[in-house]
């Protein structure tokens, strides 16, 4: 099997074309539904890199289990699945009354498939082998038609903004050198000002599935934020036992 995923010269998944997805930290959320390990693989490193929350199948009935009981902003769908075909997750998919935008990934040869996919439902497909920026567009263009106030949003909390389309902090307009998990924690905070948020809330907001994170792990991203938040008058208090609060320091 050829190449599944292509990318510019030197880049590689997750590091270019992705970065600049419109994934509003963790609150955006894709289900992969691909068996091919190597695609899935790559598909899941760059959307999260790019701060979707991810969360990854690899049979129809699984698929089906997940669409049904979960709530996703995207499908990302293999029309080949074992166990249940994609175009049968996708048929049940749009008879619950789900308007999930759904991305249709094919072999390229599959006309009347892609045809079917469409008519079914479907918002959008992608045929095998694709580019990476590719992809990136057609993930921005189909989560911004589900999220259309997400498309131009900017938060704002004293000096500190954050772009939600671009994923990027600043402070006075310098922008912050902020990791994924820090982004998406600030965008927790920032969602919520001035309200009190458990850590175990917190854990729920930033993990995909299969994925473990303990509360002393959040301590320390909180840690992190809370020193690069310092020049914004902007502080995270903890509210003991309780949780964090994101307040606006006040001018002495």
């Amino acid at each position: 099997m050829g190449p599944l995923l292509l990318n510019s010269p030197g880049e590689s998944p997750g590091v270019g074309a992705l970065r600049r997805g419109t994934g509003r930290g963790g609150t955006l959320r894709i289900l992969i539904a691909e068996d091919d390990a190597t695609l899935a693989d790559g598909l899941a490193y760059s959307l999260r890199d790019a701060g979707y929350s991810v969360d990854r199948v690899t049979t129809g009935i699984e698929a089906d289990a997940a669409l049904s009981t979960g709530e996703f902003d995207l499908l990302i769908l293999d029309l080949g699945l074992p166990k249940m075909g994609g175009l049968e997750v996708l048929k049940r998919l749009r008879l619950r009354g789900s308007a999930t935008p759904v991305l249709i990934l094919t072999a390229a040869d599959s006309v009347s498939d892609r045809v079917r996919g469409l008519d079914m439902g479907a918002d959008d497909y992608l045929a095998k082998p694709f580019a990476l920026a590719e992809l990136a567009a057609r993930v921005r263009a189909l989560t911004r038609r589900g999220h259309p106030a997400a498309a131009g949003a900017t938060l704002r909390h004293g000096d500190l903004s954050y772009d939600q389309v671009g994923k990027v902090a600043a402070i006075k307009g310098e922008t912050l050198e902020l990791s994924a998990r820090e982004l998406a924690l600030l965008e927790i905070f920032l969602q919520r000002p001035g309200r009190m948020v458990s850590k175990e809330r917190i854990v729920d907001l930033l993990c995909q599935w299969g994925d473990e994170l303990s509360t002393n792990a959040v301590e320390v991203y909180i840690h992190r934020l809370r020193r690069k938040l310092e020049a914004g008058g902007v502080k995270i208090t903890t509210v003991r036992g309780l949780g964090y609060c994101m307040e606006k320091v006040r001018a002495a």
